[in-house]
């Protein structure tokens, strides 16, 4: 990981040096994928949209966005959301379904083997 990436947006750095140690830590390979998507240019992520987690995702599933959860379209299914960022609307939403919005850090605490994890981004 170049020293550019770790000065420019130190957070990151952390969030993606969390993950690398919880892959080896608890061989979850979940992880490795997760810091691989957050380590792309911003011009390789796309955004996320709750209508998109409405489409594909089933009810109490947990779900990963290595990037931002936008607040496009509607959500009825609760859902357990970890993302990068959020908008203010797109957190609403997910608990306004009965769904948590936590941050991918949160999520690594509480699932640290990535069992049942779903990336989408």
């Amino acid at each position: 990981m170049p020293a550019a990436f770790r000065e420019k947006n130190p957070e990151l750095y952390r969030v993606v040096v969390e993950l690398r140690r919880a892959a080896h830590a608890h061989d979850a390979p979940v992880w490795d994928s997760v810091a691989d998507h957050l380590e792309r240019t911003r011009h390789q992520v796309i955004p996320v949209n709750v209508g998109h987690l409405e489409r594909v995702a089933e009810a109490d599933q947990t779900i990963v966005v290595p990037g931002k959860l936008l607040a496009d379209g509607p959500l009825s299914k609760p859902l357990t959301v970890a993302a990068l960022s959020y908008s203010a609307e797109a957190r609403t939403k997910v608990h306004a379904a009965g769904g948590k919005a936590l941050t991918i850090s949160e999520l690594l605490k509480a699932k640290p083997d990535g069992a049942g994890v779903r990336i989408l981004g």
